[in-house]
């Protein structure tokens, strides 16, 4: 199984609702992956942990990990994987979480400043289901960081879990 199987398979299980498993064989996954290892299988890794926990500053530390690594993914990389893909259009998602986790925290200024770049870079990811979804989500968490609310949006990834 690759690296990239292992984490679908641990992100189905976390949304079945055994969170706990999934952010064990995630954890496991990452200490695999190692923070070294390939930025690519990083990302995808990083970027569900969060969803799997309650505490944004638990979440926070994933979703620093996941801008990190869209960071390291080079172009090249990225085609390598799938001709298709866009490596920039992997940043409006962790910008948006990192917003939302500092929003919780009650860190408006640092909120503000990855929401603001979240919108910067919202454009990049397809005009399809999931791009409306990421520029929808980036819409609502500037909403709340305006009105000054820390309560967990109930359509945050994780929030039926």
């Amino acid at each position: 199984m690759t690296g990239v199987e292992a984490i679908g398979q641990a992100v189905a299980e976390g949304r079945t609702g055994d969170t706990a498993s999934a952010r064990r064989r995630l954890l496991d996954l990452w200490s695999a992956i190692g923070v070294s290892g390939d930025p690519l299988h990083r990302y995808s890794l990083a970027h569900y942990p969060a969803d799997l926990y309650e505490d944004p500053a638990q979440a926070l530390t994933w979703c620093v990990r996941a801008l990190d690594a869209a960071d390291a993914v080079t172009v090249h990389r990225g085609q390598e994987h799938h001709a298709g893909l866009h490596i920039a259009g992997f940043h409006p998602s962790p910008h948006l979480n990192l917003a939302d986790d500092y929003r919780r925290l009650g860190s408006f200024e640092a909120a503000t400043e990855h929401i603001d770049a979240a919108k910067e870079h919202a454009p990049e990811p397809p005009r399809n289901p999931y791009g409306d979804l990421v520029r929808g989500a980036v819409q609502e968490v500037a909403e709340a960081i305006d009105r000054r609310d820390r309560t967990r949006r109930t359509s945050a990834p994780g929030s039926a879990a």
